[in-house]
Parts: C-alpha cells; sequence; structure tokens
C-alpha cells in the first residue's frame, strides 16, 4: 500500500497550487509559500527560460487593490527574459479583456541567481488588436527614481513565486492559454 507522504498531491506545492487556482483568498497560502520557498533552490543563470510566458498574478502579500486577485480581473505578467522585456497587465476577465487593457512595459535583465533587474518604460492603456495586427495605444514614458527588482525564489513550468523589491510577496501561475507573443508587441527594433 502507498505511503500518503509519498503522494505528490499532497506536497506543499500542490496544495499551493489547488488554493491558487481555487481560493486564491485562502489563509494557508503564506504558509504553504514558506514552505515551497524552502524547498525550493532557484537559479536564473540555468533557468531563465522558465521565466518566458505568460503568468497570472493569484496572490500578493500586498494590500493594494491592483495587486489583489479579483474574479473579473486578470492581473498578467508577461516576461521574455531573451529579449530583456516584459509588461505588466491589468485587464478584465472573460470576453471583454481584449478589449482594453492597463499596461507598465518594461526592460528585463537577470541580474544573478535569484534577482530580475526591472526598469519600467511606458504605461497607459493598450486597446484591442484590430485587422492587419494594429493595436491602438496611450502609453507615456515612466520615470522610474527608484532601482527595481524580483526577488525569484521558487520557479518551475507552472508556478513562480517571488518578492519584490518593495517587499511585496507574489505567487503566480503559468497561463499556458495566452500567448506572449500576442499580449506583448514586439517593440520597434523587432518588428
Amino acid at each position: 500500500m502507498p505511503n500518503a507522504a509519498d503522494d505528490p498531491s499532497t506536497s506543499p506545492r500542490h496544495q499551493l497550487i489547488a488554493a491558487l487556482r481555487t481560493n486564491p483568498r485562502d489563509p494557508t497560502i503564506p504558509n504553504l509559500i514558506a514552505q515551497v520557498e524552502s524547498d525550493s533552490t532557484v537559479d536564473l543563470r540555468e533557468q531563465a527560460s522558465l521565466l518566458t510566458g505568460v503568468w497570472e498574478l493569484r496572490w500578493s502579500s500586498s494590500s493594494q487593490p491592483w495587486l489583489k486577485q479579483a474574479p473579473w480581473l486578470e492581473n498578467l505578467q508577461l516576461l521574455d527574459p531573451a529579449r530583456g522585456r516584459g509588461m505588466n497587465l491589468l485587464r478584465l476577465s472573460g470576453p471583454l479583456g481584449g478589449l482594453a487593457a492597463v499596461a507598465v512595459q518594461a526592460d528585463l535583465a537577470i541580474e544573478g541567481p535569484h534577482r530580475v533587474g526591472v526598469r519600467f518604460q511606458r504605461g497607459g492603456w493598450i486597446g484591442p488588436s484590430l485587422p492587419g495586427g494594429w493595436r491602438p495605444e496611450l502609453l507615456a514614458t515612466v520615470k522610474q527614481s527608484f532601482p527595481a527588482w524580483l526577488e525569484i525564489t521558487s520557479l518551475d513550468h507552472q508556478l513562480r513565486l517571488c518578492k519584490g523589491n518593495a517587499g511585496t510577496y507574489f505567487a503566480l501561475l503559468r497561463r499556458d492559454d495566452l500567448s506572449l507573443d500576442a499580449l506583448m508587441p514586439a517593440p520597434a527594433q523587432d518588428a
């Protein structure tokens, strides 16, 4: 008879992913995050490709409303470290999500085994994709007066845990159903 302790579905990682998917307000999430982090080894010099993709914020320690999970809102983080770019994208869930979003574009740099440097560049409104691939944008330059970074504390193909430069903890799940290239237009030099 198999031992219940050997069942991967009882692991803290599995429990955390399940809670993030079904109940992001579950009070056990901070404890599960601590357990998963204690079992994790991250080296972005070897694992940077795991960062690439669309991630959805499912939990944060912040009290800011735009950093809280809500069923009617998708809080997405698009990461493309090979091209040195990223974007935070806040949009409505469901069919209206593609009509408009609030976005902040950033330059990214791997700064060691655990840290991603973030330099915010432009932020504002992004409209829907129109025929011919054009998307209207109203983006203004962001004046970032401080260094920003994410300390990656756990990373795999499905789950990313990290801490921001302001001390906020984040738990994100990969969204394989969304395309990085469709959501984050190529910079002018790549187009």
